[in-house]
């Protein structure tokens, strides 16, 4: 019987693990082996290296109860970690020898098979250096930028693989909904996945074009697939992704924003919410993927549930385990992760609330820096004059020129281009359902009536936020960040000069709501990040719910895999 024989497998294992917590079955010194255990694998610590065991199991998504299973997927494990991390990955060995007296990389026929790794420093997995207190903006910022040079790197999917379909997508998260449903026992969470499966399907009649898009323009790829911050480590001082999926192929092949829909979900669900769309700003400067905003919403909810099936599924486990007594207390955690990890896909599908936010100042007023808490705060999408200007022009953000005030970049003409590539990306933005800052100068009254058309065009409240400081102080900004060259902004004193002798001045009317920022203690001072309240308290009472349309033709913008 099949049952009968994997749970012989399993015991056979049982007993292979214990025995291979000693220093015997290895070639190479150990002083002490320790077992890292997951739903599906067992890992030791021996020594310098690291072994990775496959589970005799069949979950419904994965099936490892034959030993030929295991080894195939021992050696994709290998293959597709190698192209993130390297240095982690060495190559499969066999283990020899009996349940009782194995070999590591022994001789004689194998009983089992596991993948040999160059081991790290597991405190030094981004879950656990946020737990520590060690996770950074900086760290947050290479992370994305990680991400971003991963996902160029990776194989595009072609339309008629079976990949990245709409039938594909939604089999994934109906089947997660099916492999969820047995696990929950508490009602209010069987009544919230009722709730998120009629939404789920009203996503599918909705979404389907945009799926097909997303195929035909390339961003369905061979991703991570399990891009969590468990799977994340910093190793001197540089950010590698590690533990991909290797068992099942839809699972990688996915869209990328879903991959970084699964990394934003864990920042909120471990209360880092600022960070999670720090991650998305930053990602989205690099490679300019703002129609994929149509999907996070979906895909949240989707990691969500995805990280709600693992934790339960582990649960059980430990609660029919031999050892269930003493993992009592890590079973009650892993099943209340799971009932959070239920309420958040449900918040994932609360219907947009989405405002459209202006800045208005010179530069070195602080926009940027302003927007950047901002949009941490809030939950926004920020557009950036700076970055948009150059990508309209095939620049990258650092590269600078000698543009001097109306000519080249920054000419009329180009000028005017620019901020019609804000309104259009804006627009896209608000109906996907996102609060959107346009990160700009706004210096002149046409500029900023074309936005106010389009918060009405939407149907959406349009907040200005007026960032200023005296002279003597965006000076000395100015002069600072052009030397330094570590941003965007091309802007010189000869640019301020500019500004100052044409701008024109805000008036009455202009907006729903205006909110001033002043910056005049230092050339670098900027108000404290909790000045917000004002805004806060006007979006809170202005917002409306705007359904997006269906997808045109105009919004299939240029991608960063047409550019590559």
């Amino acid at each position: 019987m099949p049952g009968d024989r994997q749970d012989c497998e399993s015991e056979f294992q049982e007993r292979l693990i214990r025995s291979l917590q000693t220093a015997a079955p290895y070639a190479h010194a150990v002083d002490r082996v320790e077992v890292i255990e997951t739903h599906i694998s067992c890992v030791l610590l021996a020594g310098e290296y690291a072994y990775k065991i496959k589970k005799a199991v069949d979950l419904g998504f994965l099936d490892f109860r034959s030993l030929q299973s295991r080894l195939h997927f021992c050696h994709e494990e290998v293959r597709l970690n190698r192209r993130s991390a390297p240095d982690i990955y060495l190559r499969v060995v066999p283990i020899t020898g009996s349940a009782g007296a194995p070999r590591v990389d022994g001789d004689g026929p194998p009983i089992e098979y596991a993948v040999m790794m160059r081991r790290f420093e597991q405190r030094a997995r981004l879950d656990c250096l946020l737990a520590d207190g060690a996770m950074s903006d900086a760290i947050v910022d290479q992370l994305a930028a990680r991400v971003v040079e991963f996902h160029r790197s990776i194989a595009v999917a072609q339309p008629g693989q079976g990949f990245g379909t709409l039938q594909t997508i939604s089999q994934a998260a109906c089947q997660n909904i099916e492999q969820l449903l047995p696990l929950l026992d508490d009602a209010a969470d069987r009544a919230a996945l009722a709730d998120y499966d009629k939404w789920l399907q009203a996503q599918h009649r909705q979404l389907g074009d945009r799926f097909a898009q997303r195929l035909e323009t390339g961003f369905v790829r061979e991703c991570h697939g399990d891009l969590h911050l468990a799977n994340i480590v910093l190793i001197d001082g540089r950010v590698v992704l590690f533990d991909c999926i290797e068992f099942n192929a839809q699972f990688r092949w996915i869209d990328v924003f879903n991959e970084i829909a699964f990394l934003a979900m864990d920042l909120q669900s471990r209360g880092k919410p600022g960070w999670a769309w720090r991650l998305i700003d930053r990602y989205l400067e690099a490679t300019g993927d703002y129609p994929g905003l149509a999907l996070l919403r979906y895909y949240l909810a989707y990691r969500a549930l995805v990280r709600a099936k693992i934790d339960l599924i582990r649960a059980r486990q430990l609660t029919h385990g031999d050892a269930a007594d003493a993992t009592h207390a890590a079973d009650r955690l892993l099943l209340a992760k799971g009932h959070a990890h239920v309420r958040l896909a449900l918040d994932c599908c609360a219907p947009p609330r989405p405002a459209l936010l202006i800045t208005h100042g010179f530069s070195g007023s602080g926009k940027t820096r302003g927007s950047q808490s901002l949009l941490e705060r809030l939950g926004a999408i920020r557009l950036r004059s700076d970055i948009v200007r150059k990508q309209l022009h095939g620049i990258a953000p650092l590269q600078h020129g000698n543009h001097a005030p109306g000519r080249g970049l920054y000419s009329d003409e180009a000028t005017r281009a620019t901020y019609a590539r804000l309104g259009e990306l804006a627009g896209g933005i608000l109906r996907a359902g996102y609060t959107v800052i346009v990160d700009a100068a706004f210096l002149q009254r046409r500029q900023r009536a074309a936005f106010r058309a389009l918060a009405a065009e939407c149907g959406v409240a349009l907040a200005i936020i007026h960032f200023t400081a005296p002279v003597g102080h965006l000076r000395q900004r100015i002069a600072r960040r052009h030397a330094a060259g570590s941003d965007a902004s091309d802007a010189d004193l000869a640019v301020l000069d500019h500004q100052l002798a044409t701008h024109e001045p805000l008036q009455a009317g202009e907006a729903d709501f205006v909110l001033v920022r002043e910056s005049d203690a230092s050339p670098d001072a900027g108000r404290a990040d909790d000045n917000w309240q004002p805004l806060l308290d006007f979006l809170a009472a202005a917002k409306r719910e705007v359904s997006p349309p269906p997808v045109a033709t105009a919004d299939r913008t240029p991608s960063d895999a047409q550019r590559q």
